[in-house]
């Protein structure tokens, strides 16, 4: 288990990051979430020993996070961290050396990385030759080459193609099954919505919305309702509580301000003709990213 502990960073006078607490066990993927500045930054580092907490712990299993136990982390960073004139077996050689492993099992496993990412003729390339998807495919096989019981992934699916966030995805699922803590960091709130059961969000260092994603939603006042059909717009507009209607690919979309408003939603749709769809639905976690943090989390 990751235990973060009340952790507190101050920069000088600046508070970074505001007595945060939060666990992640093994098997779990853990989101947290803010806009930049808000301190995420300054938490992974503080999680994988680059920085000490002006106050609180983090431990690993039990134990401070140190020398002895960076091996088994892993870390993709969302900027670079390539060294551009390596080859991609150079490459990942001397990272997996810097975390404990053997030269031989380096090879083994980038072999199979590699393959398994349709990458395998890229071996002996140099890394500046490579296109964005691809040297982001390498960044991510250097951080899970160790088969990390700590992996901290910030914006893993930059500069990736559909197919390619595909094949992130699996892994990143196929290593939470092995049993990896998981900290999933990134602006697109349906990878967010896919991956992670618990979340924490941050807004100048500080924690504004944290616990179950499920019971987040359930507690969220507001509520959309979708409906396929001939309905008449301007009668919706004018009942109290509805927010907004919105008419996208043949489905309006109303949103609510609470759920007791739906039954006055219904009683006017079901005089509308062709109905073939009212489904109350729970908001989208971008909605209460927005009105938590009160801007949007694009980079």
């Amino acid at each position: 288990m990751l235990k973060v502990d009340n952790i507190t960073k101050y920069y000088g006078d600046f508070l970074a990051v505001d007595h945060l607490s939060f666990e992640v066990k093994s098997g779990e993927i853990f989101g947290l979430l803010g806009v930049n500045g808000a301190g995420k930054t300054t938490t992974f580092r503080m999680i994988v020993g680059l920085l000490k907490p002006s106050s609180g712990t983090v431990t690993l299993d039990g134990h401070s996070i140190d020398y002895s136990i960076t091996d088994k982390i892993g870390f993709l960073t969302e900027e670079r961290s390539l060294l551009t004139k390596m080859t991609v077996k150079e490459q990942c050689v001397y990272y997996g050396i810097l975390k404990g492993m053997k030269e031989k099992e380096v090879s083994r496993e980038l072999d199979r990385l590699l393959t398994k990412f349709k990458i395998q003729n890229y071996k002996d390339k140099k890394i500046k030759e490579l296109s964005k998807g691809n040297q982001q495919k390498i960044q991510f096989i250097t951080a899970i080459i160790n088969n990390p019981k700590l992996l901290i992934l910030d914006e893993p699916f930059s500069g990736l193609d559909p197919f390619n966030v595909e094949m992130f995805k699996n892994e990143i699922k196929e290593l939470a099954e092995k049993g990896s803590i998981i900290i999933f960091s990134t602006h697109r709130m349906e990878h967010v919505e896919l991956f992670c059961k618990k979340l924490v969000v941050l807004k100048n260092g500080q924690t504004v919305l944290s616990g179950n994603l499920k019971d987040i939603k359930q507690k969220y006042r507001k509520k959309n309702i979708e409906v396929v059909g001939d309905i008449d717009e301007n009668k919706i507009k004018q009942i109290d509580g509805v927010i907004s209607v919105n008419l996208n690919n043949l489905t309006y979309q109303i949103k609510i301000a609470d759920e007791s408003v739906a039954n006055k939603v219904f009683e006017v749709v079901s005089n509308g003709k062709n109905i073939t769809k009212f489904s109350v639905e729970e908001p989208s976690l971008n909605e209460i990213f927005i009105e938590t943090v009160g801007e949007t989390y694009d980079k």
